[in-house]
């Protein structure tokens, strides 16, 4: 992309911005929905999953996250 394509972004009105950094974001959505996981990936969903299965108990609410963290209820 040239600078002139990015000022011709620019001039368009922020109501048009947004709605073409919404399509963008859709298409990279898109496409990401499609590449497969990586094994590593795949291997921390596993480990995941098994240690909550082994223990479904030990859990943290997310309301006491949210207060950890200082965001509003």
């Amino acid at each position: 992309m040239g600078s002139s394509d990015l000022q011709a972004l620019l001039a368009l009105s922020v109501a048009e911005r947004i709605e073409l950094a919404e399509d963008l974001w859709e298409s990279v959505a898109r496409e990401a929905e499609n590449q497969p996981l990586k094994s590593h990936e795949l291997a921390e969903i596993r480990e995941g999953l098994a240690e909550h299965l082994a223990n479904p108990n030990d859990v943290v609410p997310w309301s006491e996250v949210k207060k950890s963290l200082g965001l509003p209820d």
